[in-house]
């Protein structure tokens, strides 16, 4: 049974293979803004929006590996950011507290919701667990809580946590008795949203769900289709093998 821990924090002190396996197997990707790339993109690339130089993203990555693998906290996380941005003379976007926070909560409870996903491949139903002790839970989430599904229904490619920034969901599993006792359950329908981002592309996205977070992080089958021409001749080419070689 998939363990259910309540917070990117409590995932960061039990670090498990599969979790630290996903992380390690991604590629350094220099990017200017944190939606450069999308969704099932993030399976396959490392970024730090803004982070654009190769040493700087790699000391990064570095940190954030240790805090995965490690489970170091986001005070030990921030210390050593602030090393870092000092030694390369980084300037970045927003205040100090916020973006060392986005990065590793966002590191922590992608790796782990990925990890959980391979290991949850083994059960043939999920319910999704909403986490009760955050501050400002969003309602839709609230009325996902306890809902049963199989693994393969496709509300999951789209709904399966985390569902956003901060988002502390989880999907565990069930057995099939304990699916049969709940009754069946159907996906709810809950509308849609629009986003429309920097170059001009409007994106439809459940609602309930943050831009850019309407997938499964690790799930199988996950792909990502790169524009290389985007990328110097060299990272295209790193790209281009890490992508196509299965990474």
């Amino acid at each position: 049974m998939a363990v259910d821990d309540n917070s990117a924090a409590a995932s960061a002190k039990l670090p498990f293979a599969e979790q630290i396996t996903f992380f390690r197997a991604k590629l350094n990707l220099p990017t200017k803004r944190w939606n450069d790339i999308l969704k099932a993109a993030h399976d396959r690339a490392f970024i730090v929006a803004g982070a654009q130089k190769a040493d700087l993203l790699q000391e990064l990555r570095q940190i954030v590996d240790s805090a995965i693998a490690e489970g170091k906290t986001l005070q030990w996380f921030r210390d050593s950011f602030d090393a870092i941005v000092g030694k390369h003379g980084w300037s970045y976007t927003g205040p100090r507290d916020w973006r060392t926070r986005v990065i590793y909560t966002t590191n922590m409870s992608t790796s782990y919701a990925a990890g959980r996903q391979q290991q949850l491949q083994r059960f043939e139903y999920w319910r999704y667990k909403h986490n009760d002790s955050v501050q400002h839970p969003r309602p839709l989430h609230v009325s996902w809580d306890g809902l049963i599904l199989p693994k393969d229904d496709p509300w999951w490619q789209t709904h399966y946590p985390p569902n956003g920034w901060g988002c502390r969901c989880r999907a565990v599993a069930v057995t099939p008795a304990e699916a049969r006792r709940a009754g069946k359950m159907e996906a709810p329908d809950d509308g849609t949203y629009t986003k429309t981002d920097h170059n001009g592309v409007t994106h439809t996205i459940p609602k309930g769900i943050d831009y850019g977070w309407d997938y499964a992080p690790g799930a199988p089958g996950n792909k990502w289709d790169p524009d290389y021409n985007r990328y110097s001749p060299e990272l295209a080419e790193q790209l281009r093998k890490h992508v196509e070689g299965g990474g």
